[in-house]
């Protein structure tokens, strides 16, 4: 009886269609036994470097001048190639083996993913943190055959006229001013900059577009580097509850009880706020706390909001180091479009205008400080 690791294999070899489909998706941990293993590297191998798929004789000629195998796992090979040249002219249905392949991957890269959490867990020198475990799993839950290479101008002609007539997703703002401005809202995947000056209500106009979102029903998360949670859950407060921040402190219990119990029956939304030190989080921090909400709470935010952009630390650059403030802004704001565009959200977030700026009655963008270079990142630009 044929396994389909060996189906797999002589397909790679004999059926080209099937090869340039799948081989990209394929990889060596994925087959178990030890001779399938060397004959998918050779394959793998060959492919990459001839852009052709071997011969049968190819490959005997290879594995029998080949240094690193023994000549017990060259002969091995070789039985295994003639087996598969015998039966090469079975034909078997290309959609078929391509879904079965792809379940394959699938069911492998799951199991793989388990084994090494396990010996992760078992680490007694702890090379390695248990906080890799979700992305383990996550990334091999996440495999699969993706058919789109590229827009072909030409035959994708219908498809690119249904995406100009296509409406944009877009979350709304509770101003009509901003929908107006923005044309309906902000966008999934897009960076989005509040600009103004230091006193201005920077982090007041994100509190009240984070309340704005949370009434309409959105899943918030607001990540802080300058106010304690605390600070930022009082301002939200104040705009949701419609009560003067100075009357927060002498509210009764029970008025702001009964208050709260009204908002909690309208929205359906979640709001989490999550305080990090001044300079000191980066989109490694953002990323590993979406990844342990989603995990821990269930938790998928539809807008995120960082207080502020530059008050973070760059992922990839180490402050000081030879870089100057232009780059590491820049590197900052390109972290976070791409955090926007990997968990599919809008980001808000927010710069300072020079000093110039924030004497001038009408600001521009030529007013930013630090960094003109995170705002060829933006979607939009609110100048405050």
């Amino acid at each position: 009886m044929q396994r389909l690791e060996q189906t797999i294999l002589k397909n790679l070899i004999y059926n080209e269609e099937y090869t340039r489909k799948v081989l990209p998706f394929l990889k060596t941990e994925y087959f178990s036994d030890r001779t399938e293993k060397n004959l998918f590297k050779e394959v793998f191998e060959f492919v990459n470097k001839y852009k052709n798929l071997p011969t049968h004789e190819a490959l005997i000629i290879n594995f029998t001048e080949s240094k690193s195998l023994s000549e017990q796992e060259v002969q091995s090979v070789i039985t295994l190639l003639n087996e598969i040249k015998q039966d090469k002219g079975d034909v078997v249905e290309n959609n078929w083996l391509t879904e079965h392949t792809e379940k394959f991957c699938q069911d492998k890269a799951v199991y793989n993913a388990i084994m090494e959490s396990v010996s992760i867990l078992d680490d007694k020198n702890g090379r390695k943190s248990k906080g890799e475990i979700p992305k383990l799993l996550s990334d091999a839950l996440g495999v699969s055959f993706d058919s789109h290479i590229g827009h072909d101008y030409i035959n994708d002609s219908d498809e690119r006229y249904e995406f100009y007539h296509r409406v944009e997703s877009k979350l709304a703002f509770d101003l009509d001013i901003f929908n107006k401005i923005t044309k309906g809202g902000l966008p999934q995947k897009t960076l989005n900059i509040a600009l103004a000056g230091t006193g201005v209500g920077k982090s007041l106009f994100m509190c009240h577009v984070a309340a704005g979102c949370l009434s309409q029903g959105s899943n918030v998360l607001y990540i802080t580097l300058e106010m304690a949670e605390e600070r930022i859950a009082e301002r939200i407060d104040a705009n949701l509850l419609n009560i003067d921040l100075n009357d927060l402190k002498v509210i009764s219990k029970q008025d702001y009880e009964r208050k709260f119990s009204v908002l909690r029956n309208k929205t359906q939304g979640k709001l989490i706020i999550k305080e990090y030190p001044t300079a000191s989080a980066s989109t490694l921090h953002f990323r590993a706390l979406l990844n342990e909400l989603a995990l821990k709470k269930s938790f998928r935010p539809d807008i995120i909001f960082v207080d502020y952009l530059n008050i973070c630390s760059s992922a990839r650059l180490k402050p000081g180091a030879n870089v100057n403030s232009y780059t590491y802004i820049k590197a900052i704001a390109e972290e976070l479009r791409g955090l926007a565009v990997e968990f599919n959200v809008p980001i808000v977030s927010a710069t300072q205008t020079t000093r110039s700026g924030y004497t001038n009655s009408d600001p521009g963008l030529e007013d930013t400080s630090e960094s003109f270079g995170c705002l060829q990142l933006l979607t939009l630009c609110l100048l405050l």
